[in-house]
């Protein structure tokens, strides 16, 4: 099987944020997903552009690895690399719909 951006995407959304208790997909924090080449084994190399809801979010270093963890189980990935960016800064826009309506932000 070929990993796609969907299927990362997919894995992420097992990542739930510890304070809004809101998967980080949904939540908007999930800015690119960049899959590499196949490798000799046939597994490639993920890197994940991350942003947080805040520049001092105590959930960053958490959100960080498990992020990591969750890419890393699917078989057909190798090496995980997560960088969180601020820029673009987060805002509640960034949200899906199923986000807000957990929230209750309308």
């Amino acid at each position: 099987m070929t990993i796609t951006e969907d299927h990362v995407r997919e894995q992420l959304k097992k990542v739930i944020d510890p304070e809004l208790f809101v998967n980080i997909v949904d939540l908007g924090l999930i800015y690119e997903v960049n899959i590499g080449e196949p490798k000799e084994d046939g597994r490639h190399d993920v890197n994940i552009e991350m942003t947080m809801t805040s520049p001092m979010c105590p959930a960053g270093p958490q959100l960080v690895a498990n992020s990591k963890q969750a890419v890393t189980e699917l078989e057909e990935v190798d090496e995980v690399d997560v960088k969180v960016v601020m820029d673009p800064p987060w805002t509640p826009e960034k949200m899906s719909e199923d986000a807000r309506d957990q929230l209750g932000i309308f």
